[in-house]
């Protein structure tokens, strides 16, 4: 078990070389306005996050993670192309039993440059695998835009697809909506025949009619709830071949030359995908260009959806033996746009646990 000091020097190399490629020294607040936080990611962050209130500065976290400040701080006043680096504690609360630390270490380097976003994406990449080259690790990369891209371009509504995406980060919820909007499922217990029980009825006239209201949704909500049930009652099942096409993205596990390929194919029989899958075989040819071997570098379908809520294009992660990944990256562009207030700018960026890149080098 690495000791504080020993993981405090390590996380001081790992500062150096990042300070040595080009990045600049940036420090975020390790305690973070609560309200920014959970406009980004919901309610579910006070169950990952440790919260605390101040009688001037108000509710407040503990900090989760670097990239929201960082984000923050650069579309503030950060110039262009940037390059950060920092160092530092971050909170995260654990389930009991899993043995994970609950305050830990990150060295991170994050890119912000709209000149060429699949040259950033390998510059980056291959930083971190130049960083972590004495280290017997395994690299794997994935690409959430392309799953993106395939919710957006399903034939179905808006508010499924709003559904997919709200949960693509939660694999095995999006997977039952995914079966239940393509027909391949039964809706949860009791909704059929509540709908079936209101056709032909004023779902406004029962509600207002149903007595004193109790709990927290209003009569107006409750009726907004039961018309937009009924509403995707009627919506026809996602089309069979679509599914599929969602089904084989989602399923693939090659190394990164093979999965261009199976991505290319996919593309021809689901065109919606088609502009992000050229992007991704950019990025290959941007990564090859740095001397990443393809055929070394493992593509997951599904990487990164468990773990890395704001990415929204490539990801990536370093790993030891199916262990916890020691560092892990990616896009994350639509984040920029969010803090941003109108303005965005293309980012990616990483992190590494000198914690765990001690134990898996000793």
């Amino acid at each position: 078990m690495p000791s504080k000091s020993d993981i405090k020097a390590e996380a001081m190399r790992l500062y150096a070389l990042f300070q040595e490629a080009g990045a600049q020294i940036v420090e975020a607040d390790l305690l973070q306005p609560s309200d920014l936080l959970l406009d980004l990611y919901g309610e579910d962050i006070r169950a990952r996050a440790y919260v605390t209130s101040d009688a001037v500065l108000g509710e407040q976290m503990l900090r989760p993670d670097f990239t929201v400040p960082i984000v923050q701080a650069h579309m503030e006043d950060g110039a262009e192309p940037a390059r950060y680096t920092y160092m530092g504690e971050v909170f995260r609360k654990q389930e009991a039993g899993t043995g994970r630390a609950s305050e830990y270490t990150q060295v991170g380097y994050e890119v912000f440059d709209r000149a060429d976003p699949a040259s950033a994406d390998a510059e980056v990449f291959a930083l971190f695998s130049d960083v972590l080259k004495d280290a017997s690790l395994q690299a794997s990369i994935g690409d959430i835009g392309i799953l993106i891209a395939a919710v957006q371009g399903l034939t179905t509504s808006e508010r499924r697809r709003a559904a997919l995406m709200r949960h693509i980060w939660r694999p095995k919820r999006f997977r039952a909506l995914l079966d239940r909007f393509a027909g391949q499922a039964d809706m949860p217990d009791g909704r059929t025949e509540l709908i079936g029980a209101l056709e032909g009825l004023d779902v406004d006239q029962i509600v207002q009619g149903a007595g004193p209201e109790i709990g927290l949704r209003s009569a107006g909500e409750v009726s907004a709830r039961l018309n937009a049930l009924r509403e995707d009652m009627q919506v026809a099942p996602i089309p069979p071949e679509e599914l599929n096409a969602v089904s084989a993205l989602l399923a693939i596990s090659a190394d990164a030359a093979q999965a261009a390929g199976e991505l290319a194919d996919i593309a021809n029989q689901f065109p919606a995908i088609k502009p992000a899958a050229q992007g991704f075989a950019k990025r290959l040819n941007a990564l090859k260009q740095r001397g990443v071997d393809m055929e070394a570098l493992a593509y997951e379908g599904s990487y990164g959806r468990t773990s890395m809520e704001y990415y929204d294009g490539f990801v990536f992660g370093f790993a030891a033996n199916g262990a916890a990944p020691v560092a892990s990256g990616g896009r994350y562009d639509a984040l920029t746009r969010v803090l941003g207030q109108g303005r965005e700018i293309p980012a990616v960026g990483g992190v590494i646990r000198p914690e765990l890149l001690l134990r898996v080098s000793s």
